[in-house]
This record gives C-alpha cells, structure tokens and sequence, in this order.
C-alpha cells in the first residue's frame, strides 16, 4: 500500500485547521463536512465506505461502510483531488477547540489505534478500520467502548483533540495511568486496560469516576486535556433549563422583556 504524498500546513492555535497541498492527481480523504475551503481546481466526490479504494470489490466497499457504522461515523466519505496541471490546496478545520495531530504512519509501522471520533483526514491510501477491545473491562468503563478507530497505511493522516495535547513516549513495561476519556491515540504495542480507582471517598467523592485508563509501553501515547464530552456535559450542565424557550442572558431587557409580554 502506497499512500499519496501531500505537504500541509497546520493553522491557528485554539480553533486550528490543516491546509492540505497536493500535486496534480493526488487526492486526500475527510470525514464527511471536514472541508473548510478548496481551490478551483479542486474536485469533491463523496464515496462509500472509508474511501481507502483498497481491493476486494464491492464486498471490500461494503465492508469498510459497515467499519465506518459500528463506529458511529456515517456510511459516506469524501475525497478531494487535484484535477488541475499546478498545485491546488484544500483546507479541513477541527469541529471543536483543541489541536490538529499530524501522524506519519510510516513513522509508527503504518498503524495507529485512536478513539472513534478523533480522525479528521487522510492521504488518499490510508485505510480506516476498527479494533475491538479484548476485555469486558475495558469495553464498559475504559471511556471509548469496545470499539476504537485504527488507521493504517504509509501516509499522512490528521487527527483532532480538546485542549492541550501531550505525547509520552513508554519505555518498555513503563505504566502511566490517565483519565479514560483523555486518550486521543496510541501506537500498536501500547498495551491498554483499566484500573479501579480504589477507595469509597475517592470512588464517591473524587471527581475523577470510577475508573483509570493504564496505559503500558513500549510505545507512544497522545493524550488531550479536554475530552469533548466533558466539555459538552459543562455546557449542558450550565445551559438554563427553560423548556425550549430563549433566555436573553446579561441583558437588562431579558426579564423586563418578559413581563411586558405578559
């Protein structure tokens, strides 16, 4: 598998997005509404599937989109390829605050595991798959479930976190141990479980819930501080319940307002 070879270019700073360069008949693959802008020459086609065009006909298609469901993405993908004789760039943005990861998979034996939501895009060539959880454990309290995205290939793919991203490099039987939903990626040979926090204060009381994700080298782990569903269940906690209705917050009229359409 030889996947194309693009330059990028990775902007902004808390709301950051990549912008991707590609030659004359290369391409590059996205989730589908990734895309932020594209030059003219730049031609969009949504594909079936995980849109790796890897063999195996249409059972191999088939195969990819089902991938694709069990990790709750949509059936479709999209790919962009440069159609012109000159340079063309194409740029995809990250859905929420936090940083765009840039991964040469030839750098980590051409395969990365991730959490299913963490990928943005792709050179054309790199398959995206799943990985199943060995253990129940894991499955029910390791924070991403039984199922995690696994991308390989030779090329470039990009995904997205929340907040701050550190990479810890594992020596080997080395044991670090993390919150469950801050687990961005992890090379093949990191070995992944769960561990009991201990204690009824600390389980009752601790903010932390009930469970750590130990994570045991060798290998490279990328680790984000804002899991997007803690900072999604912050937003609902602070949103005003009022039954559908609008509430015009610092504003003087928002409860004058109120009683004059009474």
């Amino acid at each position: 598998m030889i996947a194309h070879e693009i330059e990028y270019e990775i902007k902004g700073n808390e709301m950051q997005f990549v912008e991707i360069t590609l030659d004359p008949r290369e391409a590059v693959i996205a989730e589908a509404g990734a895309m932020m802008m594209m030059d003219s020459s730049i031609k969009m086609d949504t594909v079936f599937g995980d849109g790796s065009k890897k063999s195996g006909g249409f059972w191999g298609v088939l195969g990819g989109a089902a991938k694709r469901v069990i990790t709750g993405e949509s059936l479709f993908m999209t790919s962009f390829s440069n159609t012109g004789y000159i340079k063309q760039k194409v740029a995809f943005a990250a859905p929420y605050p936090g940083k765009i990861i840039p991964i040469d998979l030839k750098n980590y034996g051409e395969r990365i595991i991730c959490q299913k939501d963490a990928y943005l895009c792709s050179a054309m060539g790199v398959n995206i798959g799943i990985v199943f959880t060995k253990k129940l454990g894991v499955g029910f309290f390791g924070g991403e479930g039984f199922i995690l995205q696994k991308l390989e290939g030779d090329g470039m793919a990009f995904i997205n976190a929340g907040g701050t991203i550190v990479k810890r490099s594992l020596m080997p039987g080395e044991t670090i141990k993390i919150d469950t939903g801050c687990l961005v990626a992890m090379t093949q040979n990191v070995h992944y479980d769960i561990e009991f926090v201990g204690g009824i204060k600390n389980t009752l009381f601790g903010g932390e819930g009930m469970f750590f994700a130990t994570l045991t080298g060798p290998g490279d782990v990328w680790i984000q501080s804002l899991p997007f569903s803690k900072l999604a269940s912050r937003v609902i906690a602070a949103a005003p319940h009022t039954g559908g209705r609008q509430v015009d917050q610092g504003s003087i009229l928002g409860t004058l307002g109120d009683i004059f359409e009474r």
